[in-house]
């Protein structure tokens, strides 16, 4: 229980989530009644998701591994490094997940005919390390890194299923779909960019006194916590947007999206802006992790809707 806790499972389980959800309620539903085309199978489709979620684990760990000191004053009953977990154990488990995940990178690459596409888990892998060692304490650097890696956990399902199979005959199509991959991207991005100026909110008296630079400490709690409402408005406007564009003659779509993506936005926008304690930022940093997956689970409306 200890190393699902040092991985999070909870996390990992989230991003299984929605590379299942893109696979059978994005792209299978429509293989038929389109020119859609996929390049993997279900064992390739499941090597890639295990990939990912062994990159990701490792860099769990290794955050966890350098983070122990400010988690002893931010969340000192939470310590698995160094508590539940020796150090050295970690080091090992985190260099056995990366072996594993970028193995099966390599393999994939190869499978699907682009052998280049092994950089992308090599540089994933290379990225989540530096952040943990080098960019998290620099100020909005470390949020933008991560919060890119999170929306290229949901992009690499269409590198991988629709880019090797492009075609001049199905490429409209292709293209549509990735198209469909990169909107929910961003919305990833932007909502996961919000969360962690929330979370070094939450965690700023640990940070300070460990001589990080985040942005509530450059410029203070309640500055920054206008620029996390401010980034938050992205992703609200977005989605009212996006729906009033492509999905308003869908009824279920428009109702979804009102209620459980748009109204907790405006809401957590509000809270945000009045935001004074850590309680309230832990309310706010649970309700973006509740947008982000109802977020991710409006793909299921898309082959009840469009088929």
């Amino acid at each position: 229980m200890h190393i699902l806790n040092l991985i999070r499972w909870k996390n990992l389980l989230m991003i299984a989530i929605v590379q299942l959800l893109i696979k059978y309620a994005l792209f299978q539903p429509f293989l038929e009644t389109t020119n859609l085309t996929i390049t993997l199978n279900g064992f390739g489709f499941g090597l890639l998701v295990l990939s990912t979620l062994c990159i990701a684990a490792a860099g769990n760990i290794i955050n966890d591994i350098y983070d122990v000191d400010t988690d002893i004053i931010n969340r000192p009953k939470k310590i698995i490094v160094g508590s539940k977990i020796s150090e050295k154990t970690a080091y090992i488990l985190f260099v056995i997940f990366n072996v594993i995940g970028v193995l099966i990178g390599f393999y994939l690459s190869n499978l699907v005919g682009r052998s280049g596409f092994f950089a992308i888990f090599v540089i994933i892998s290379a990225l989540l390390y530096v952040y943990a060692t080098y960019l998290k304490p620099t100020l909005l650097l470390g949020n933008l890194v991560i919060s890119i890696l999170v929306a290229l956990s949901i992009l690499i399902v269409g590198l991988f299923e629709l880019i090797p199979v492009i075609t001049t005959q199905n490429q409209a199509t292709q293209l549509t779909f990735f198209k469909i991959l990169l909107d929910y991207a961003l919305f990833a991005f932007l909502i996961n960019l919000v969360r962690e100026i929330v979370k070094d909110l939450i965690d700023v008296d640990g940070d300070y006194k460990a001589g990080m630079n985040t942005l509530p400490i450059a410029i203070g709690r309640s500055r920054a916590s206008k620029v996390a409402f401010a980034i938050l408005l992205l992703p609200l406007f977005g989605s009212i947007y996006y729906v009033a564009t492509y999905l308003y003659k869908y009824e279920l779509f428009i109702g979804y999206f009102i209620i459980f993506i748009i109204a907790p936005l405006i809401y957590s926008g509000v809270r945000t802006f009045n935001a004074k304690s850590k309680k309230d930022y832990v309310h706010i940093s649970n309700m973006l992790k509740l947008v982000m997956l109802f977020g991710m689970l409006s793909l299921v409306l898309y082959p009840i809707v469009l088929k």
